[in-house]
């Protein structure tokens, strides 16, 4: 099953449509492998589609973040980039040099726990970016 129809058949079981444009900038995403700026998404996305307007890029991803087909991510300096929503994961950054890698998700499930335990609050964003510097940068 493609990106596409795995996709389509999630928005479509939601009630939302499979919109050209929204088709394109999952495809962008999936592409990229990682992470992408809204302007980084539009720049790749209106080479497959030339009429892509930069606020329907912005409104489509703010649609994808919310209803779990994307990830918003802040990664410091006010930059929020996007990726698919494949698995949960957290990011670790490196403030020296922009080093970003990947740590899975459950390697801070029990602090999710915890939170929701000791405060009642019901978390409904598993996303956490953590600054340091990375063993290169700290020599």
């Amino acid at each position: 099953m493609t990106c596409g129809s795995y996709l389509i058949d999630r928005l479509h079981q939601r009630g939302f449509r499979m919109t050209p444009q929204r088709m394109a900038i999952l495809h962008t995403l999936r592409r990229a492998g990682g992470h992408l700026s809204a302007t980084e998404v539009f720049e790749r996305t209106r080479r497959a589609q030339p009429g892509l307007t930069e606020p329907t890029v912005y409104r489509t991803l703010e649609f994808l973040a919310e209803n779990g087909y994307a990830l918003a991510a802040h990664i410091g300096g006010g930059k929020l980039v996007y990726e698919l929503t494949e698995e949960n994961h957290h990011h670790l950054i490196c403030k020296k040099c922009g080093k970003t890698i990947s740590v899975e998700y459950t390697v801070l499930a029990s602090v999710y726990e915890q939170l929701q335990l000791s405060t009642g609050y019901k978390l409904d964003s598993s996303h956490v970016t953590l600054f340091g510097l990375c063993p290169d940068c700290q020599t």
